[in-house]
């Protein structure tokens, strides 16, 4: 019998036509498509959870744009190899006319030292990096290189995207062995929502049931669970279940109602979601729906952020209630979220009006000359703080961008509004 397996690897698409998923980036006018149509390419870091196709678009850009390359696996390699490599790259550009692409798998695994090595190097030309990583780029990254790579983000593949490629190995095996896997529709679905956004793990799987199942009977629901081993969740993470749950726990919280919050986020957790989305939700929501109703919700949520990175899961799991239920029972205010809307409206209608002339700094001879800071008032020098100098454009004439409710600390923040505007109608009466 042919070697088939793994077939992680013999499935692996070798161009783009055949890549599957990820259409946010490999549709017609997306970014990965045009660097195929424009025969060019940048450094780029792949973000996704594994099994998603990160490895695979990085050879296909290679392959596609015939570029000279390297791979390496950084959890191997180390720095005198790369630096030797990076020497060495010069040369490869000189000889083929264009920069050797660097590909590194779980790049998240060099620490910011060893990072280091490739900045110059991407900085000159000489190398396009082209890396992988399960871990947000943000916290893993060295920040100067990160600030010349483009970062694209691979999700979880839909369920549409599993389907398609679990029919691609039925296929594969069947021309490959004459062996064909008969598989009913509920079992299909048993796999792949146990694949859970994940292609590796579902051929993984698939690559199981060829081994050993009796190819003379057949494959039932009891005989799939056997194999996994495990309980499935209804939870399935490969697109609308996702939004539609991340929601359902926003609205939960936005609602205050702490059962229903902490359902629908142990829905989440027991389904396999990445605890670092629902944080990153979570942060949003401490300013979105709380704002200054509750200052300490967002230092929650960061510490949160901070704390399960420390930790981990499962342990790391309980910061996430903790966060949730303080944002659930927590005052709510969307006064933030409403100014953020007016403020765009405003920014726009006032695009291009210009800085008055008394507050812009006389910081060279041009701008003095026109007259910059004169007439400025400097509020440290008055025993109020404040002045009824202007500091809005003349054509700006709507005030009030903000406006602060009775909840929590932001009744606070209201109060001390109010004193300033009293403080500035005072001062104006006495001009």
């Amino acid at each position: 019998m042919k070697d088939i397996f793994p077939l992680a690897d013999k499935l692996r698409p070798l161009n783009l036509n055949n890549f599957v998923g990820q259409e946010h980036l490999t549709d017609k006018n997306k970014i990965i498509t045009s660097f195929v149509k424009n025969r060019k390419l940048n450094s780029i870091i792949f973000w996704g959870p594994t099994g998603t196709g990160k490895t695979s678009l990085s050879r296909i850009l290679v392959n596609e744009l015939k570029f000279p390359s390297i791979e390496f696996s950084a959890t191997i390699s180390g720095i005198s190899e790369i630096r030797k490599i990076m020497v060495k790259s010069v040369e490869v550009k000189k000889i083929e006319g264009k920069p050797l692409v660097i590909f590194v798998d779980e790049i998240h695994h060099f620490n910011k030292h060893t990072q280091d090595a490739f900045l110059p190097y991407v900085e000159r030309g000489n190398i396009i990096l082209i890396g992988t990583t399960i871990e947000n780029p943000a916290f893993k990254i060295n920040r100067a290189l990160l600030s010349r790579i483009k970062i694209l983000e691979l999700l979880p593949l839909k369920t549409k995207d599993l389907k398609s490629i679990l029919s691609k190995a039925i296929g594969f095996i069947k021309r490959e062995t004459g062996i064909k896997i008969n598989l009913s529709e509920d079992i299909n679905n048993i796999i792949i929502n146990y694949s859970n956004g994940d292609a590796r793990r579902l051929l993984n799987l698939v690559e199981i049931i060829f081994n050993v199942y009796d190819k003379n009977k057949k494959i039932d629901k009891e005989f799939i669970q056997d194999i996994i081993q495990n309980k499935i969740t209804a939870y399935d993470r490969t697109g609308d279940d996702r939004y539609q749950l991340i929601s359902a726990f926003h609205k939960s919280v936005r609602n205050s109602d702490i059962d229903s919050t902490l359902f629908w986020l142990y829905k989440m957790l027991e389904g396999g979601e990445d605890p670092l989305f629902i944080i990153r939700r979570m942060i949003r929501i401490s300013v979105e729906d709380i704002g200054f109703a509750d200052p300490e919700a967002l230092k929650l949520c960061l510490n949160t952020k901070d704390a399960y990175e420390y930790l981990g899961s499962p342990e790391g799991d309980l910061f996430l209630s903790q966060a949730a239920i303080y944002l659930a029972s927590a005052p709510k205010s969307n006064s933030l979220y409403i100014t953020e809307k007016r403020m765009k409206k405003i920014i726009d209608k006032y695009r291009n009006v210009s800085v008055p002339i008394h507050i812009i700094n006389p910081s060279n001879l041009i701008a003095s000359k026109k007259g910059a800071g004169k007439n400025y008032l400097y509020a440290h020098d008055f025993k109020e703080k404040t002045t009824v100098m202007k500091t809005l454009p003349n054509e700006v004439k709507e005030r009030n961008f903000f406006i602060p409710n009775e909840m929590g600390f932001e009744k606070k923040i209201k109060k001390r509004i109010n004193y300033w505007e009293k403080i500035k109608l005072i001062l104006e009466k006495k001009k």
